[in-house]
Protein backbone atom coordinates (compact mmCIF):
# COMPACT_ATOMS: atom_id res chain seq x y z
CA UNK A 1 0.00 0.00 0.00
CA UNK A 2 2.68 2.51 1.00
CA UNK A 3 4.70 1.69 -2.13
CA UNK A 4 1.68 2.36 -4.33
CA UNK A 5 0.90 5.58 -2.46
CA UNK A 6 4.53 6.68 -2.65
CA UNK A 7 4.62 6.06 -6.39
CA UNK A 8 1.38 7.97 -6.89
CA UNK A 9 2.64 10.77 -4.68
CA UNK A 10 5.85 11.05 -6.70
CA UNK A 11 3.87 11.20 -9.96
CA UNK A 12 1.56 13.91 -8.63
CA UNK A 13 4.48 15.86 -7.14
CA UNK A 14 6.44 15.67 -10.39
CA UNK A 15 3.52 16.93 -12.45
CA UNK A 16 2.76 19.56 -9.82
CA UNK A 17 6.42 20.65 -9.86
CA UNK A 18 6.18 21.43 -13.57
CA UNK A 19 3.02 23.44 -12.97
CA UNK A 20 4.44 25.30 -9.96
CA UNK A 21 7.67 26.17 -11.76
CA UNK A 22 5.65 27.59 -14.63
CA UNK A 23 3.52 29.38 -12.05
CA UNK A 24 6.64 31.05 -10.67
CA UNK A 25 7.70 31.99 -14.21
CA UNK A 26 4.25 33.48 -14.68
CA UNK A 27 4.59 35.55 -11.51
CA UNK A 28 8.06 36.72 -12.52
CA UNK A 29 6.69 37.90 -15.87
CA UNK A 30 3.71 39.62 -14.21
CA UNK A 31 5.93 41.27 -11.56
CA UNK A 32 8.21 42.61 -14.30
CA UNK A 33 5.19 43.93 -16.21
CA UNK A 34 3.23 45.53 -13.35
CA UNK A 35 5.27 45.40 -10.13
CA UNK A 36 3.19 45.81 -6.98
CA UNK A 37 1.23 48.97 -7.79
CA UNK A 38 -2.43 49.76 -8.36
CA UNK A 39 -2.72 47.79 -11.63
CA UNK A 40 -1.22 44.71 -10.01
CA UNK A 41 -3.58 45.03 -7.03
CA UNK A 42 -6.58 45.10 -9.38
CA UNK A 43 -5.50 42.11 -11.48
CA UNK A 44 -4.67 39.99 -8.45
CA UNK A 45 -8.05 40.88 -6.97
CA UNK A 46 -9.89 39.88 -10.17
CA UNK A 47 -7.84 36.69 -10.39
CA UNK A 48 -8.33 35.81 -6.73
CA UNK A 49 -12.10 35.28 -6.94
CA UNK A 50 -12.04 32.52 -9.61
CA UNK A 51 -8.76 31.23 -8.16
CA UNK A 52 -10.46 30.86 -4.80
CA UNK A 53 -13.23 28.89 -6.49
CA UNK A 54 -10.61 26.75 -8.25
CA UNK A 55 -9.10 25.76 -4.93
CA UNK A 56 -12.54 25.29 -3.45
CA UNK A 57 -13.58 22.83 -6.17
CA UNK A 58 -10.38 21.35 -7.60
CA UNK A 59 -8.61 20.81 -4.30
CA UNK A 60 -11.43 21.13 -1.81
CA UNK A 61 -15.08 20.47 -1.24
CA UNK A 62 -16.15 18.98 -4.56
CA UNK A 63 -13.37 16.41 -4.74
CA UNK A 64 -13.77 15.59 -1.05
CA UNK A 65 -17.48 14.88 -1.56
CA UNK A 66 -17.40 13.32 -5.03
CA UNK A 67 -14.46 10.90 -4.68
CA UNK A 68 -15.89 8.79 -1.78
CA UNK A 69 -19.23 8.40 -3.59
CA UNK A 70 -17.58 7.61 -6.92
CA UNK A 71 -15.31 5.10 -5.15
CA UNK A 72 -18.39 3.27 -3.84
CA UNK A 73 -19.90 3.03 -7.32
CA UNK A 74 -16.61 2.07 -8.95
CA UNK A 75 -15.91 -0.61 -6.31
CA UNK A 76 -19.20 -2.31 -7.21
CA UNK A 77 -17.73 -3.19 -10.62
CA UNK A 78 -20.84 -1.94 -12.45
CA UNK A 79 -19.50 0.51 -15.07
CA UNK A 80 -23.00 1.35 -16.33
CA UNK A 81 -23.92 2.50 -12.85
CA UNK A 82 -20.68 4.46 -12.57
CA UNK A 83 -21.25 6.17 -15.93
CA UNK A 84 -24.78 7.07 -14.89
CA UNK A 85 -23.46 8.71 -11.71
CA UNK A 86 -20.94 10.72 -13.75
CA UNK A 87 -23.66 11.77 -16.21
CA UNK A 88 -26.06 12.86 -13.45
CA UNK A 89 -23.36 14.64 -11.44
CA UNK A 90 -21.96 16.50 -14.46
CA UNK A 91 -25.41 17.51 -15.72
CA UNK A 92 -26.59 18.82 -12.38
CA UNK A 93 -23.31 20.57 -11.69
CA UNK A 94 -23.33 22.07 -15.18
CA UNK A 95 -26.68 23.78 -14.71
CA UNK A 96 -25.75 25.18 -11.30
CA UNK A 97 -22.31 26.45 -12.26
CA UNK A 98 -23.66 28.00 -15.47
CA UNK A 99 -26.15 30.04 -13.46
CA UNK A 100 -23.47 31.10 -10.97
CA UNK A 101 -21.10 32.09 -13.79
CA UNK A 102 -23.76 34.15 -15.58
CA UNK A 103 -24.63 35.93 -12.33
CA UNK A 104 -20.95 36.56 -11.62
CA UNK A 105 -20.45 38.18 -15.02
CA UNK A 106 -23.64 40.25 -14.88
CA UNK A 107 -23.12 41.39 -11.29
CA UNK A 108 -19.32 41.72 -11.24
CA UNK A 109 -19.70 45.20 -9.77
CA UNK A 110 -21.57 43.82 -6.77
CA UNK A 111 -18.92 41.12 -6.26
CA UNK A 112 -16.21 43.79 -6.37
CA UNK A 113 -18.16 45.94 -3.91
CA UNK A 114 -18.32 43.06 -1.43
CA UNK A 115 -14.71 41.85 -1.57
CA UNK A 116 -13.13 45.20 -2.50
CA UNK A 117 -15.22 47.34 -0.17
CA UNK A 118 -12.43 49.87 0.32
CA UNK A 119 -12.34 50.61 -3.41
CA UNK A 120 -16.13 50.69 -3.60
CA UNK A 121 -16.35 53.29 -0.84
CA UNK A 122 -13.77 55.43 -2.66
CA UNK A 123 -15.79 55.03 -5.88
CA UNK A 124 -18.94 56.26 -4.14
CA UNK A 125 -17.16 59.34 -2.81
CA UNK A 126 -14.85 60.03 -5.75
CA UNK A 127 -11.77 58.93 -3.80
CA UNK A 128 -8.32 58.00 -5.16
CA UNK A 129 -9.17 54.27 -5.46
CA UNK A 130 -12.33 54.80 -7.54
CA UNK A 131 -10.55 53.74 -10.75
CA UNK A 132 -9.54 50.47 -9.06
CA UNK A 133 -13.18 49.59 -8.45
CA UNK A 134 -14.18 50.23 -12.08
CA UNK A 135 -11.26 48.27 -13.52
CA UNK A 136 -11.73 45.37 -11.08
CA UNK A 137 -15.40 45.08 -12.10
CA UNK A 138 -14.38 44.91 -15.77
CA UNK A 139 -11.66 42.31 -15.18
CA UNK A 140 -14.05 40.11 -13.19
CA UNK A 141 -16.35 39.92 -16.22
CA UNK A 142 -13.42 38.40 -18.12
CA UNK A 143 -12.07 36.08 -15.42
CA UNK A 144 -15.33 34.81 -13.90
CA UNK A 145 -16.11 32.31 -16.72
CA UNK A 146 -12.95 30.51 -15.58
CA UNK A 147 -15.19 29.07 -12.85
CA UNK A 148 -17.30 27.19 -15.41
CA UNK A 149 -14.33 25.53 -17.05
CA UNK A 150 -12.45 24.72 -13.86
CA UNK A 151 -15.49 23.09 -12.27
CA UNK A 152 -15.55 20.45 -14.99
CA UNK A 153 -11.77 20.17 -14.85
CA UNK A 154 -12.24 19.32 -11.15
CA UNK A 155 -14.94 16.78 -11.99
CA UNK A 156 -12.85 14.99 -14.61
CA UNK A 157 -9.76 15.17 -12.39
CA UNK A 158 -11.63 13.51 -9.52
CA UNK A 159 -12.79 10.73 -11.86
CA UNK A 160 -9.30 10.10 -13.21
CA UNK A 161 -7.75 10.20 -9.72
CA UNK A 162 -10.27 7.64 -8.45
CA UNK A 163 -9.18 5.34 -11.27
CA UNK A 164 -5.53 5.84 -10.36
CA UNK A 165 -4.72 8.20 -13.26
CA UNK A 166 -3.10 10.98 -11.22
CA UNK A 167 -0.71 12.44 -13.81
CA UNK A 168 -3.36 14.01 -16.07
CA UNK A 169 -5.10 16.16 -13.45
CA UNK A 170 -1.77 17.12 -11.88
CA UNK A 171 -0.38 18.30 -15.23
CA UNK A 172 -3.51 20.17 -16.33
CA UNK A 173 -2.78 23.47 -14.44
CA UNK A 174 0.30 23.90 -16.64
CA UNK A 175 -1.96 25.23 -19.38
CA UNK A 176 -3.28 28.07 -17.22
CA UNK A 177 0.26 29.27 -16.59
CA UNK A 178 1.20 28.95 -20.26
CA UNK A 179 -1.79 31.03 -21.36
CA UNK A 180 -1.14 33.81 -18.82
CA UNK A 181 2.57 33.91 -19.68
CA UNK A 182 1.76 34.06 -23.38
CA UNK A 183 -0.74 36.88 -22.93
CA UNK A 184 1.64 38.79 -20.63
CA UNK A 185 4.44 38.61 -23.20
CA UNK A 186 2.52 39.15 -26.43
CA UNK A 187 -0.93 40.63 -25.73
CA UNK A 188 -0.59 42.89 -22.67
CA UNK A 189 2.19 45.09 -24.15
CA UNK A 190 -0.19 45.96 -27.02
CA UNK A 191 -2.94 47.19 -24.66
CA UNK A 192 -3.32 50.50 -22.85
CA UNK A 193 -4.29 48.53 -19.73
CA UNK A 194 -2.01 45.44 -19.68
CA UNK A 195 -3.97 43.80 -16.87
CA UNK A 196 -6.81 43.18 -19.34
CA UNK A 197 -4.46 40.95 -21.35
CA UNK A 198 -3.68 38.96 -18.21
CA UNK A 199 -7.39 38.51 -17.48
CA UNK A 200 -7.87 37.16 -21.00
CA UNK A 201 -5.04 34.72 -20.26
CA UNK A 202 -6.96 33.41 -17.23
CA UNK A 203 -10.06 32.84 -19.38
CA UNK A 204 -8.10 31.04 -22.11
CA UNK A 205 -6.25 28.97 -19.52
CA UNK A 206 -9.50 27.59 -18.12
CA UNK A 207 -10.80 26.73 -21.57
CA UNK A 208 -7.62 24.89 -22.62
CA UNK A 209 -7.57 22.87 -19.37
CA UNK A 210 -11.15 21.80 -19.99
CA UNK A 211 -10.52 20.51 -23.52
CA UNK A 212 -7.22 18.85 -22.55
CA UNK A 213 -8.88 16.37 -20.15
CA UNK A 214 -11.75 15.29 -22.41
CA UNK A 215 -9.78 12.66 -24.43
CA UNK A 216 -8.59 10.99 -21.22
CA UNK A 217 -12.16 10.71 -19.93
CA UNK A 218 -13.27 9.19 -23.21
CA UNK A 219 -10.40 6.69 -23.04
CA UNK A 220 -11.36 5.77 -19.46
CA UNK A 221 -14.83 4.84 -20.70
CA UNK A 222 -16.77 6.93 -18.19
CA UNK A 223 -17.84 9.87 -20.34
CA UNK A 224 -21.51 10.03 -21.26
CA UNK A 225 -24.10 12.70 -22.06
CA UNK A 226 -24.74 14.93 -19.01
CA UNK A 227 -28.19 14.61 -17.44
CA UNK A 228 -30.07 16.58 -14.83
CA UNK A 229 -30.18 14.51 -11.65
CA UNK A 230 -30.92 16.65 -8.62
CA UNK A 231 -32.85 13.82 -6.96
CA UNK A 232 -30.60 11.00 -8.14
CA UNK A 233 -29.42 9.04 -5.04
CA UNK A 234 -25.74 9.46 -5.94
CA UNK A 235 -26.11 13.19 -6.59
CA UNK A 236 -28.10 13.62 -3.37
CA UNK A 237 -25.27 11.98 -1.45
CA UNK A 238 -22.66 14.16 -3.19
CA UNK A 239 -24.47 17.43 -2.52
CA UNK A 240 -25.24 16.38 1.05
CA UNK A 241 -21.52 15.90 1.61
CA UNK A 242 -20.47 18.88 -0.48
CA UNK A 243 -22.52 21.70 1.00
CA UNK A 244 -20.92 21.62 4.47
CA UNK A 245 -17.57 20.69 2.93
CA UNK A 246 -17.63 23.93 0.93
CA UNK A 247 -17.18 25.67 4.25
CA UNK A 248 -15.21 23.16 6.24
CA UNK A 249 -12.30 22.17 4.01
CA UNK A 250 -11.79 25.62 2.46
CA UNK A 251 -11.49 27.75 5.56
CA UNK A 252 -7.93 28.77 4.71
CA UNK A 253 -9.05 29.98 1.27
CA UNK A 254 -12.00 31.91 2.69
CA UNK A 255 -9.57 33.47 5.13
CA UNK A 256 -7.40 34.62 2.22
CA UNK A 257 -10.47 36.25 0.63
CA UNK A 258 -11.17 38.03 3.90
CA UNK A 259 -7.56 39.21 3.84
CA UNK A 260 -8.28 40.76 0.43
CA UNK A 261 -11.35 42.52 1.80
CA UNK A 262 -9.35 44.09 4.64
CA UNK A 263 -6.39 44.84 2.35
CA UNK A 264 -8.62 46.93 0.07
CA UNK A 265 -8.70 49.49 2.92
CA UNK A 266 -4.92 49.47 3.35
CA UNK A 267 -2.08 51.10 1.42
CA UNK A 268 -1.65 50.52 -2.30
CA UNK A 269 0.48 47.44 -2.85
CA UNK A 270 -0.92 45.47 0.09
CA UNK A 271 -2.87 43.02 -2.10
CA UNK A 272 0.14 42.53 -4.38
CA UNK A 273 2.58 41.94 -1.53
CA UNK A 274 0.22 39.40 0.01
CA UNK A 275 -0.28 37.77 -3.40
CA UNK A 276 3.43 37.28 -4.11
CA UNK A 277 3.93 35.91 -0.59
CA UNK A 278 1.02 33.52 -0.99
CA UNK A 279 2.36 32.33 -4.36
CA UNK A 280 5.66 31.28 -2.79
CA UNK A 281 3.74 29.57 0.00
CA UNK A 282 1.62 27.72 -2.56
CA UNK A 283 4.70 26.18 -4.19
CA UNK A 284 5.56 23.72 -1.38
CA UNK A 285 1.90 23.45 -0.35
CA UNK A 286 0.93 22.24 -3.81
CA UNK A 287 4.08 20.21 -4.34
CA UNK A 288 3.79 18.27 -1.10
CA UNK A 289 0.62 18.93 0.92
CA UNK A 290 -1.97 18.84 -1.85
CA UNK A 291 -0.09 16.13 -3.77
CA UNK A 292 -0.08 13.80 -0.76
CA UNK A 293 -3.71 14.61 0.06
CA UNK A 294 -4.67 13.86 -3.56
CA UNK A 295 -3.31 10.32 -3.41
CA UNK A 296 -4.48 9.39 0.09
CA UNK A 297 -8.13 10.43 -0.35
CA UNK A 298 -8.99 7.57 -2.76
CA UNK A 299 -6.91 5.20 -0.61
CA UNK A 300 -8.73 6.24 2.57
CA UNK A 301 -12.09 5.93 0.79
CA UNK A 302 -11.24 2.36 -0.24
CA UNK A 303 -10.14 1.48 3.31
CA UNK A 304 -13.41 2.85 4.65
CA UNK A 305 -15.51 0.97 2.06
CA UNK A 306 -13.62 -2.25 2.87
CA UNK A 307 -13.93 -1.59 6.64
CA UNK A 308 -10.14 -1.76 7.10
CA UNK A 309 -9.88 0.31 10.30
CA UNK A 310 -6.20 -0.34 10.95
CA UNK A 311 -5.30 0.24 7.31
CA UNK A 312 -7.17 3.56 7.43
CA UNK A 313 -5.16 4.73 10.45
CA UNK A 314 -1.87 3.56 8.90
CA UNK A 315 -2.60 5.49 5.71
CA UNK A 316 -3.30 8.63 7.77
CA UNK A 317 -0.07 8.11 9.70
CA UNK A 318 1.87 7.72 6.46
CA UNK A 319 0.42 11.01 5.20
CA UNK A 320 1.37 12.85 8.39
CA UNK A 321 4.95 11.50 8.28
CA UNK A 322 5.38 12.48 4.64
CA UNK A 323 3.98 15.97 5.20
CA UNK A 324 6.19 16.67 8.21
CA UNK A 325 9.28 15.28 6.47
CA UNK A 326 8.81 17.74 3.61
CA UNK A 327 6.90 20.51 5.37
CA UNK A 328 9.34 21.29 8.18
CA UNK A 329 12.31 22.21 5.94
CA UNK A 330 9.99 23.98 3.48
CA UNK A 331 8.50 26.13 6.25
CA UNK A 332 11.84 26.99 7.85
CA UNK A 333 13.50 27.55 4.48
CA UNK A 334 10.83 30.05 3.39
CA UNK A 335 11.15 31.92 6.67
CA UNK A 336 14.95 32.18 6.61
CA UNK A 337 15.26 32.91 2.88
CA UNK A 338 12.12 35.03 2.41
CA UNK A 339 13.89 38.18 1.25
CA UNK A 340 16.53 36.50 -0.97
CA UNK A 341 13.83 34.42 -2.70
CA UNK A 342 11.62 37.41 -3.48
CA UNK A 343 14.64 39.44 -4.56
CA UNK A 344 15.82 36.77 -7.01
CA UNK A 345 12.39 35.94 -8.39
CA UNK A 346 10.69 39.31 -8.66
CA UNK A 347 13.06 42.29 -8.28
CA UNK A 348 13.21 43.59 -11.83
CA UNK A 349 11.22 45.91 -14.04
CA UNK A 350 8.46 47.57 -12.01
CA UNK A 351 9.16 45.52 -8.86
CA UNK A 352 11.30 47.67 -6.55
CA UNK A 353 13.59 46.90 -3.55
CA UNK A 354 10.86 48.37 -1.33
CA UNK A 355 8.41 45.83 -2.77
CA UNK A 356 10.94 43.10 -1.94
CA UNK A 357 11.10 44.24 1.67
CA UNK A 358 7.34 44.51 2.09
CA UNK A 359 6.54 41.18 0.39
CA UNK A 360 9.23 39.36 2.40
CA UNK A 361 7.60 40.44 5.67
CA UNK A 362 4.23 38.97 4.70
CA UNK A 363 5.96 35.82 3.40
CA UNK A 364 7.67 35.38 6.76
CA UNK A 365 4.29 35.54 8.48
CA UNK A 366 2.52 33.25 6.00
CA UNK A 367 5.36 30.70 6.05
CA UNK A 368 5.04 30.25 9.81
CA UNK A 369 1.73 28.51 9.10
CA UNK A 370 2.88 26.36 6.17
CA UNK A 371 3.16 23.09 8.09
CA UNK A 372 -0.32 23.58 9.51
CA UNK A 373 -1.74 24.29 6.03
CA UNK A 374 -0.16 21.05 4.82
CA UNK A 375 -1.41 19.02 7.78
CA UNK A 376 -4.94 20.32 7.18
CA UNK A 377 -4.75 18.92 3.64
CA UNK A 378 -3.89 15.48 5.06
CA UNK A 379 -6.16 15.44 8.12
CA UNK A 380 -9.32 16.67 6.36
CA UNK A 381 -9.57 13.55 4.12
CA UNK A 382 -9.78 11.53 7.35
CA UNK A 383 -13.30 12.94 7.66
CA UNK A 384 -14.41 13.25 4.05
CA UNK A 385 -13.35 9.73 3.08
CA UNK A 386 -15.77 8.52 5.79
CA UNK A 387 -18.44 10.89 4.42
CA UNK A 388 -18.35 12.96 7.61
CA UNK A 389 -18.61 16.61 6.55
CA UNK A 390 -20.35 18.05 9.59
CA UNK A 391 -17.42 17.80 11.99
CA UNK A 392 -14.95 19.79 9.84
CA UNK A 393 -17.62 22.48 9.42
CA UNK A 394 -17.78 23.05 13.16
CA UNK A 395 -14.02 23.31 13.32
CA UNK A 396 -14.00 25.54 10.25
CA UNK A 397 -16.38 27.99 11.89
CA UNK A 398 -14.11 28.26 14.93
CA UNK A 399 -11.04 28.79 12.72
CA UNK A 400 -12.82 31.38 10.57
CA UNK A 401 -14.05 33.39 13.54
CA UNK A 402 -10.53 33.26 14.96
CA UNK A 403 -9.14 34.59 11.68
CA UNK A 404 -11.66 37.43 11.47
CA UNK A 405 -11.07 38.56 15.04
CA UNK A 406 -7.29 38.39 14.67
CA UNK A 407 -7.50 40.17 11.29
CA UNK A 408 -9.24 43.13 12.89
CA UNK A 409 -6.72 43.24 15.75
CA UNK A 410 -3.49 42.57 13.87
CA UNK A 411 -4.33 44.74 10.82
CA UNK A 412 -4.80 47.69 13.16
CA UNK A 413 -1.31 47.27 14.62
CA UNK A 414 0.68 45.65 11.79
CA UNK A 415 -1.20 46.57 8.59
CA UNK A 416 -1.15 43.99 5.80
CA UNK A 417 1.43 41.86 7.69
CA UNK A 418 -1.15 41.37 10.42
CA UNK A 419 -3.45 39.71 7.88
CA UNK A 420 -0.81 37.08 7.13
CA UNK A 421 -0.17 36.51 10.85
CA UNK A 422 -3.89 36.04 11.48
CA UNK A 423 -4.18 33.54 8.62
CA UNK A 424 -1.27 31.50 9.99
CA UNK A 425 -2.80 31.48 13.48
CA UNK A 426 -6.21 30.35 12.22
CA UNK A 427 -4.53 27.53 10.27
CA UNK A 428 -3.04 26.23 13.53
CA UNK A 429 -6.46 26.34 15.20
CA UNK A 430 -8.04 24.45 12.29
CA UNK A 431 -5.30 21.81 12.21
CA UNK A 432 -5.41 21.26 15.98
CA UNK A 433 -9.19 20.82 15.96
CA UNK A 434 -9.09 18.40 13.01
CA UNK A 435 -6.54 16.21 14.77
CA UNK A 436 -8.37 16.42 18.09
CA UNK A 437 -11.57 15.23 16.41
CA UNK A 438 -9.88 12.24 14.78
CA UNK A 439 -8.23 11.43 18.11
CA UNK A 440 -11.50 11.58 20.07
CA UNK A 441 -13.27 9.43 17.46
CA UNK A 442 -10.39 6.90 17.73
CA UNK A 443 -10.04 7.12 13.95
CA UNK A 444 -6.44 8.29 13.99
CA UNK A 445 -4.06 8.69 16.91
CA UNK A 446 -0.51 9.70 16.07
CA UNK A 447 1.81 6.84 16.98
CA UNK A 448 4.84 7.01 19.27
CA UNK A 449 6.98 6.17 16.27
CA UNK A 450 5.63 9.16 14.38
CA UNK A 451 6.10 11.50 17.36
CA UNK A 452 9.75 10.46 17.61
CA UNK A 453 10.07 10.86 13.85
CA UNK A 454 8.72 14.43 14.01
CA UNK A 455 10.99 15.39 16.94
CA UNK A 456 14.04 14.23 14.99
CA UNK A 457 12.90 16.25 11.98
CA UNK A 458 12.47 19.38 14.11
CA UNK A 459 16.03 19.01 15.41
CA UNK A 460 17.31 18.49 11.86
CA UNK A 461 15.39 21.60 10.79
CA UNK A 462 16.98 23.66 13.58
CA UNK A 463 20.45 22.61 12.43
CA UNK A 464 19.48 23.50 8.86
CA UNK A 465 18.44 27.02 9.92
CA UNK A 466 21.68 27.52 11.85
CA UNK A 467 23.77 26.50 8.84
CA UNK A 468 21.90 28.77 6.42
CA UNK A 469 21.95 31.76 8.80
CA UNK A 470 25.70 31.28 9.25
CA UNK A 471 26.29 31.66 5.51
CA UNK A 472 23.58 34.26 4.77
CA UNK A 473 25.04 37.64 3.81
CA UNK A 474 23.43 40.95 4.81
CA UNK A 475 20.64 42.04 2.46
CA UNK A 476 22.41 45.34 1.71
CA UNK A 477 25.16 43.26 0.14
CA UNK A 478 22.62 41.28 -1.92
CA UNK A 479 21.39 44.56 -3.44
CA UNK A 480 24.85 45.23 -4.88
CA UNK A 481 24.96 41.89 -6.71
CA UNK A 482 23.64 41.21 -10.19
CA UNK A 483 20.85 38.68 -10.81
CA UNK A 484 23.20 35.81 -11.65
CA UNK A 485 25.20 36.31 -8.46
CA UNK A 486 22.04 36.49 -6.34
CA UNK A 487 20.55 33.39 -7.98
CA UNK A 488 23.80 31.45 -7.51
CA UNK A 489 23.96 32.38 -3.83
CA UNK A 490 20.30 31.48 -3.28
CA UNK A 491 20.72 28.08 -4.95
CA UNK A 492 23.85 27.49 -2.89
CA UNK A 493 22.02 28.29 0.34
CA UNK A 494 19.11 26.01 -0.59
CA UNK A 495 21.50 23.16 -1.41
CA UNK A 496 23.38 23.78 1.85
CA UNK A 497 20.15 23.77 3.85
CA UNK A 498 18.82 20.63 2.17
CA UNK A 499 22.13 18.85 2.65
CA UNK A 500 22.37 19.73 6.33
CA UNK A 501 18.73 18.72 6.87
CA UNK A 502 19.14 15.32 5.18
CA UNK A 503 22.46 14.50 6.86
CA UNK A 504 21.19 15.66 10.26
CA UNK A 505 18.01 13.61 9.90
CA UNK A 506 20.02 10.50 9.02
CA UNK A 507 22.40 11.04 11.94
CA UNK A 508 19.43 11.50 14.26
CA UNK A 509 18.01 8.15 13.15
CA UNK A 510 15.50 8.94 10.38
CA UNK A 511 15.40 6.07 7.87
CA UNK A 512 13.55 5.27 4.65
CA UNK A 513 11.66 2.52 6.46
CA UNK A 514 9.96 5.29 8.49
CA UNK A 515 8.12 6.26 5.29
CA UNK A 516 6.57 2.82 4.87
CA UNK A 517 3.18 1.80 6.16
CA UNK A 518 2.78 -1.32 8.22
CA UNK A 519 0.76 -3.10 5.56
CA UNK A 520 0.95 -3.42 1.80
Amino acid sequence: MSRRLLKSGIIVSAMTLISRVLGLVRDVVVANLMGAGASADVFFFANKIPNFLRRLFAEGAFSQAFVPVLTEYHASGDMDKTRELVARASGTLGVIVSLVTICGVLFSGAVTAVFGAGWFIDWLHGGPAAAKFELASLLLKITFPYLWFITFVALSGAILNTMGKFAVSSFTPVFLNVMIIGCALFLSPQLAEPEIGLAIGVFLGGMVQFFFQLPFLIKAGVLSRPKWGWRDPGVVKIRTLMIPALFGVSVSQINLLFDTFIASFLQTGSISWLYYSDRLLEFPLGMFGIAIATVILPALSRKHVDAQRSGFSETMDWGVRMVTLLGIPAMLGLMVLAKPMIMVLFMRGSFSPEDVHQASLSLLAYASGLLNFMLIKVLAPGYYSRQDTKTPVRYGIVAMVTNMVLNAIFAWFFGYIGLAIATACSAFVNMALLYRGLHLQRVYIVTRKTIGFIVRLILAGALMVAAVEWQLADMSVWLTWDLLHRASMLIGLIVLGAGVYIVSALILGVRLKDLKAATD
